[in-house]
């Protein structure tokens, strides 16, 4: 099976992961208490967030809804037509499709994003699944971008021909 067709399998999977664990979360643990889950590290707390990471934008949901869509379709435009072809850009550009996906649907469906995992031993926002996949997606997209692309799916040089003299010289 080609890994393009595994990316996006996996993508799939974990959006359904982010809104099961969402909506878990949501069922089992009221807003704002919180349950132990790796003691000392990582713990559960269900929040709503109406904003994006430290709440910043709080309340700017459509604004928060209309640039999440605008980023994952410029990514999903660079995968379909085949700008991203190398295997960890492509990883990548699904992990942020993934998760942008999983927050959009948050936003439009309840007006907020449900949020449960909280780090105990330092400052952080508390995230999901979908934060994740798209913190994941960005690490590997820079890895790929300064390591791969310019080897493997820059246009121009690639084929050996953007530095050969034309033809009438």
């Amino acid at each position: 099976m080609p890994f393009t067709v595994l990316s996006v399998l996996l993508s799939l999977a974990l959006l359904a992961l982010d809104q099961w664990v969402k909506r878990y979360i949501s069922l089992t643990l009221p807003l704002g208490e919180v349950r132990p889950l790796l003691p000392g590290f990582v713990e559960l707390k269900t929040i709503h967030n109406y904003g994006a990471a430290w709440s910043s934008f709080s309340g700017a949901r459509w604004l928060l809804v209309i640039t999440t869509s605008c980023i994952v379709l410029a990514i999903l435009a660079l995968l379909v037509r085949r700008i991203v072809r190398h295997p960890l850009g492509v990883l990548a550009g699904c992990l942020i499709v993934s998760g942008g996906l999983g927050n959009i649907l948050d936003r439009v469906r309840l007006g907020y994003v449900v949020d449960m995992f909280n780090f105990q031993f330092m400052d952080y926002p508390v995230f999901n699944v979908a934060d994740i996949c798209v913190v994941s997606g960005c690490v590997l997209g820079l890895v790929y971008f300064q390591w791969f692309y310019e080897k493997y799916d820059k246009r121009g040089k690639a084929d050996g021909n953007a530095d050969a003299p034309s033809g009438g010289d």
